[in-house]
């Protein structure tokens, strides 16, 4: 697949800044499929700062690589703010990153809900030693790859705004 030059260009600052700062950077995607762990192992010499992605499509998954708790996804279901966080939380407990972004969400054309909707898709990037970040996106009912590239733009924007943090 190719990306668009918006694309690699939000991930190569991504990269930029991580690099400026010592981060490690991992993945935990589900409605994504790895799309976001692809476009930044797009960027040759991203292997100094990308330590791996994991593609939790499945509630097993999530609960199984990253430790996402079982009760959690009982109780909000996997798409959701606390989903999203625990992905990105438990990713940085699973391995050796200092900087985790999630993603989880319905990318449809189906299993949406009334109450959880084609487009609802919710990110996180957590990083060490800071308060994780959350992002909600009503993306609203279209095409399933414009809604995960908008996901994928989303989370990169959030990872960058979590790596520049002041210490």
């Amino acid at each position: 697949m190719m990306f668009d030059q918006t694309l690699l260009a939000k991930a190569e600052a991504l990269l930029a800044a991580c690099r400026a700062r010592g981060l490690i950077l991992a993945t935990a995607e589900s409605c994504t499929g790895g799309l976001v762990a692809g476009l930044v192992t797009a960027i040759a010499g991203a292997s100094d700062v990308f330590e791996r992605g994991y593609v939790t499509y499945s509630n097993a998954a999530k609960i199984a690589e990253i430790g996402v708790p079982e009760e959690a996804i009982a109780r909000h279901g996997a798409v959701s703010e606390e989903a999203a966080r625990a992905m990105a939380e438990g990713t940085l407990a699973a391995c050796p990153a200092d900087l985790a972004l999630a993603v989880t969400g319905i990318a449809g054309p189906s299993g949406g809900t009334a109450e959880k909707p084609v487009g609802l898709v919710h990110i996180a990037a957590a990083r060490r030693g800071h308060r994780t970040l959350h992002r909600r996106l009503k993306l609203g009912a279209l095409p399933r790859e414009t809604i995960r590239l908008a996901a994928v733009s989303a989370v990169l924007e959030l990872g960058l705004a979590q790596a520049v943090t002041p210490e």
